[in-house]
């Protein structure tokens, strides 16, 4: 294949006729261009630090391969750039399994986030706004993650981010960065660094001089340059390239670094990492916001990329007690700077069909550049979004709705998906009208429907929807679900579409296995099949047959339960029938067993009723029976609770605690293997009464339950 390589000649070729204008034919052989170009775009850029497109045009290109698989959805391609992530792990790299993982950071935007930060903070720590709670304030490098491991001093390996979990080995490229040590005097026997690796502003300008001088590729921007050099398989490429770490964080350790943030990050720089000296510590908000000015303010005159900055917990133990969600840590935040604007034109909006029947709408606009990226689709969000208001009937964008044709302003902020910020009325056409939200679902014609307190439009329609059954399958076989290896998003389309293979719902997926020769015989017959890839298929779904509890429960896709959430309830029961026994319970009287499943860290009202719901709706239960008649269902591991008093107990909180909030003091409970439930009963073993404890520490009393005051709570989980 001949590629385009000026810029110019790409985009033309590549945006040359508008999606909404495609025929299947055309979009099929645009489809295969895009993926053969992006494919080697990614190679170019992650693997050989060469890239022909700059970050503009790549985006540009992945964002109309997105848009054609939108609109044409049984033509997505098994290799489509939309299910990839950077290129596939060089041969020169080994992987690296984290002994913590690098997660990473939730974002905030404003002034109320920040706050809206510290008060779930406070909230979940037990403390009153008028207790000092300080906070240290850094820059927010825009580079590449790095994780350093010294052992008695020594550095043994380095590891780039990865997916959090596993990293490139990239220990001789990081040696070549002339301030990382490789070795450290009175360090801990096992310590890891963890910071960013960058390129400042005016290497970055005589990098790309002697690039051009050279006449090899210049890079797009410092941080592109830092990823590229950093992931060189000839380790004397990334020497020649002026590579520069900042240290801000550790992750396993044989001993702390100190009480605070403060302290730990300077036992860093006392090690002889350069830490950034603009990070402070503040005492309030408003100290926070002053030192976030500050250093927006000095941003153009750094020397090096930042995209914001960011806020932890300086005191760290309560960094221990706040812990992590199952991607971030309670105790930071990245406060964001603002989001980049740009005006264009609104060509349309369509309707996309989610898992859980969710009506999308998204804005098809003209393509423009905001903050470097191309951009053509803003989301919506929802009908009100679209009329001018939000959630509770307040005016957003001054009441101004969004009408087909209108001119609006995009912006971005860390969002994949960019969105917009005004309308320009002054250019509204006069036969321009209000854009009404449709009642039926566009893919299956199903009524749609939006309940009372629900911003989202949905289509009742659920496995009959093809929209609905395709994606609740892409989601049951994905990485973190069942994980079946051959069963991407082309073969799921063509299982789904096809009447003698027909895959509707994730049992069909086991019950085509049983490889009788008509399914084999079938299946080998399609084009691109061959007898072995059949065969392989077939086996990957045998060995899928066994599976852990919370992950058969987060492959549901129940609305609400997420992965954390699956495996926080998947532990709790410990076992698949006392779980399904229990959520039965729970909808026919919603009395104790309702109860527990609220009791449980992270599950509340919403995600319950969503649960329970879906185990009580007749074609649910009746899919996920036919489902779990297919599988042998592993039991979740309860917590490590050698020694503990409370294993099998269950334990109820009545009244205010002054030492820990109630979700610690619950999750504390169940880490030490207790059940905590909500109400008392003559299953409860044990009442934890706070201040104002009333009626149910009389029911617990009258019962002759054994009842404890905070102190003595805290006495006994502090011994354990």
């Amino acid at each position: 294949m001949t590629y385009e390589r000026s810029t110019k000649g790409l985009i033309t070729v590549a945006q040359n006729r508008a999606v909404n204008k495609l025929t299947l034919e055309e979009a099929s052989t645009e489809l295969a261009r895009l993926a053969d170009v992006l494919a080697r775009a990614n190679i170019d850029y992650h693997q050989k630090d060469a890239p022909f497109l700059s970050d503009s045009d790549y985006d540009a290109l992945r964002i109309r391969n997105h848009e054609i698989e939108v609109r044409f959805p049984q033509m997505k391609r098994g290799d489509s750039p939309s299910e990839k992530i950077g290129a596939p792990l060089s041969e020169g790299f080994a992987k690296i399994v984290h002994a913590v993982p690098m997660l990473s950071l939730a974002n905030a935007f404003n002034k109320a986030d920040v706050s809206d930060f510290d008060e779930r903070i406070r909230r979940y720590l037990g403390l009153k706004q008028d207790l000092s709670l300080s906070y240290t304030v850094e820059p927010k490098i825009d580079g590449l993650s790095l994780s350093l491991r010294y052992e008695q001093g020594r550095l043994v390996h380095a590891a780039t981010r990865g997916d959090g979990q596993v990293g490139e080995n990239v220990t001789e490229n990081a040696k070549t960065i002339g301030n990382i040590p490789h070795v450290i005097a009175n360090a801990p026997e096992i310590l890891e660094v963890r910071g960013e690796v960058y390129i400042g502003h005016s290497d970055f300008a005589d990098l790309n001089e002697r690039q051009s001088i050279e006449g090899s590729k210049v890079f797009a921007n410092p941080r592109n340059a830092a990823a590229g050099a950093l992931r060189q398989i000839d380790v004397r490429v990334t020497a020649e390239r002026p590579l520069q770490f900042f240290a801000y964080a550790w992750g396993e350790l044989s001993e702390p670094l100190g009480n605070t943030q403060t302290e730990a990050v300077a036992r860093l720089a006392a090690f002889g990492f350069q830490i950034n000296s603009l990070t402070e510590t503040c005492q309030t908000i408003e100290s926070l916001l002053a030192h976030y000015n500050n250093i927006e303010a000095q941003r153009a005159s750094l020397g090096y990329d930042i995209d914001g900055v960011v806020y932890k917990v300086n005191d760290l133990g309560y960094q221990r007690r706040l812990g992590f969600r199952s991607t971030t840590p309670r105790w930071a935040v990245a406060h964001k700077f603002p989001a980049e604007l740009a005006w264009t034109y609104l060509e349309a909006i369509d309707i996309q069909v989610g898992r859980t029947g969710a009506l999308s709408p998204v804005a098809r606009l003209k393509p423009v550049t905001v903050g470097g990226v191309v951009v053509s689709n803003a989301t919506l969000h929802n009908e009100d979004y679209i009329l001018g208001r939000d959630s509770n009937g307040s005016a957003i964008r001054d009441g101004k709705d969004i009408r087909i044709s209108d001119w609006v302003q995009i912006y971005r902020a860390g969002d994949v998906i960019p969105k917009i910020a005004d309308v320009d009325l002054s250019k509204r056409k006069v036969e321009a009208e209000a854009f009404v939200f449709p009642s039926s679902c566009p893919e299956c014609g199903s009524i749609a429907t939006r309940e009372e307190g629900d911003a989202v439009w949905r289509c009742v329609g659920g496995f009959i929807c093809p929209a609905q059954g395709v994606e609740r399958i892409k989601h049951f076989v994905s990485r973190k679900a069942f994980d079946i290896d051959g069963l991407g998003t082309k073969q799921i389309e063509m299982f789904f579409y096809d009447d003698a293979l027909a895959v509707k719902e994730p049992a069909d997926i086991f019950t085509l296995a049983k490889r009788d020769t008509q399914n084999l015989t079938s299946l080998k017959n399609r084009d691109g099949w061959g007898e072995r890839s059949a065969a392989n298929l077939f086996a990957a779904i045998e060995e899928r047959r066994n599976i852990g509890f919370g992950r058969l429960l987060f492959a549901l896709g129940i609305r609400h339960v997420g992965e954390a959430a699956a495996n926080l309830i998947a532990t709790h029961y410990t076992k698949w029938d006392e779980f399904v026994l229990a959520i039965d319970e729970a909808f026919t009287s919603k009395g104790a067993e309702w109860g527990t499943l609220l009791a449980i860290e992270g599950v509340g009202e919403v995600m319950a009723t969503s649960l329970v719901s879906a185990f009580a709706n007749p074609l649910e239960r009746g899919a996920i029976d036919r489902l779990v008649a297919q599988l042998e269902i592993q039991d979740a591991e309860a917590p490590k609770t050698e020694g503990s008093p409370l294993v099998g107990k269950t334990v109820v909180f009545t009244g205010s605690l002054k030492k820990m909030s109630r979700a610690e003091a619950k999750a504390r409970a169940e880490n030490l293997g207790a059940k905590v439930a909500g109400s008392i009963s003559t299953k409860t073993d044990l009442v934890v009464a706070g201040i104002g404890a009333g009626s149910k520490a009389k029911k617990a009393q009258d019962l002759g339950i054994a009842i404890i005051d905070e102190d003595d709570w805290f006495q006994m989980i502090e011994a354990l």
